[in-house]
């Protein structure tokens, strides 16, 4: 997968940025695993598809010239299996920075992604774990810095959560990873995937205080590691562009802890929308399947005719679609307005979208994030600023 960033005249892009993960494919289909490199049991990285390489030239030097730069994301939830290895003596990690420097030169790179999922956690089934792990990951991150050319971006993707410690829970120091990367991505998207009863997707905050998972949201995220010392400009808040189809309709999204059980739908079913294999389903897709409907100002309403409804959150502040068969969290314009002014506000970095393949072809989703991060005057066309509930707290500050 491929991070891309550009300049912005008249913008400070080392104060705030807006960034999207690449995913293409040679028959003009995305694949999520044909830019990932993720390393083998000899710490090489290699790719996961015969054309990747000539696809990633080509990208690198159209992304150049236009003034944009690509960072390579090594790892991912498939391709996270030696990293625990690769990085537990001074030697495997000498090897590695090499492998990845090898590569970083001879793709003429702008940074490297280190999307280790997750140091002191299983993640998938069969990868490698260490207590050690955090520890290891520090020490192959400075060495790493030590090797890559001067300028060069070192980025990791995260959980809401800092790292694992030795004793299996979230560091309480960070400051010394603050010290060598230029950022840290917040995955905070996945929370609830598809399950029965559905929950949010990526909640901005656990506005409702009942979350059985209160520390995976973008508030919480933020909270827990600026408290651990890491720099909140250092931040960028990643955003998803899909969301979660449940085989399950509901009126509203789990309260985790409600006692009261979601009341089912009964409209007559118009319209079933068919996930991936993972039941994900691209926002744009909900477009092009007649789900949601694109209105004059950049916003999206459900489609009457489809059996859809769209319904809001207040929980999470996060949309979601539900019919008498299915449910669907996921975010929009509005949505996402909101993530990029909570990202302004705390003084982040930015945000990073992932990805940007389930953008509309209006480019409405970064469009509404850009407008909130920046704080521009939204063009005809394009959604409204958004209102943030002025008792939602992060670090004891109003968002409003």
């Amino acid at each position: 997968m491929l991070i891309m960033w550009r300049s912005n005249p008249g913008l400070s892009v080392e104060s705030l940025r807006l960034t999207c993960w690449m995913i293409e494919s040679s028959a003009n289909k995305r694949d999520p695993e044909h830019y990932v490199r993720r390393s083998n049991a000899d710490f090489k990285l290699v790719f996961d598809s015969p054309d990747a390489s000539t696809l990633l030239r080509d990208l690198v030097s159209n992304a150049h010239a236009a003034s944009t730069s690509v960072k390579l994301s090594i790892g991912g939830w498939t391709g996270s299996h030696y990293f625990s290895q690769a990085v537990s003596t001074p030697a495997n990690r000498n090897t590695f920075v090499s492998n990845i420097l090898d590569t970083y030169t001879e793709y003429n790179l702008d940074g490297v992604d280190i999307d280790w999922e997750y140091p002191g956690q299983a993640g998938k089934q069969g990868n490698t774990e260490s207590p050690s792990d955090e520890e290891n990951m520090l020490e192959f991150l400075k060495l790493l810095r030590q090797k890559l050319p001067l300028g060069a971006k070192i980025s990791c993707a995260v959980q809401d959560t800092p790292f694992a410690g030795p004793d299996g829970q979230p560091i309480k120091d960070a400051s010394g990873f603050g010290k060598i990367v230029d950022w840290i991505l917040l995955m905070n998207y996945d929370d609830f995937q598809a399950v029965t009863p559905p929950g949010p997707n990526a909640p901005l905050y656990d506005g409702c205080g009942n979350s059985t998972q209160p520390s995976q949201n973008a508030v919480a995220g933020y909270n827990a590691w600026t408290a651990a010392g890491f720099p909140a400009n250092k931040l960028v808040l990643g955003i998803p562009a899909y969301g979660y189809v449940s085989n399950v309709g509901v009126d509203h999204l789990r309260q985790r802890r409600s006692p009261e059980a979601p009341r089912l739908h009964r409209l007559a079913r118009r319209t079933t929308v068919n996930s991936d294999d993972d039941h994900q389903i691209q926002f744009r897709d909900l477009v092009a399947k007649g789900v949601l409907q694109r209105n004059n100002d950049g916003t999206y309403a459900a489609v009457p005719s489809s059996g859809f409804q769209r319904s809001w959150d207040q929980c999470s502040a996060t949309p979601f679609l539900h019919s008498d068969a299915q449910t669907i969290p996921y975010d929009d314009p509005e949505s996402l307005a909101m993530k990029g002014a909570f990202a302004k506000k705390t003084g982040m970095l930015g945000v990073n979208m992932f990805d940007v393949h389930g953008e509309t072809d209006q480019w409405d989703l970064i469009t509404a994030t850009r407008n909130a991060l920046f704080a521009l005057t939204p063009s005809s066309g394009s959604p409204p600023a958004p209102s943030i509930p002025g008792n939602q707290q992060a670090l004891g500050g109003p968002l409003g």
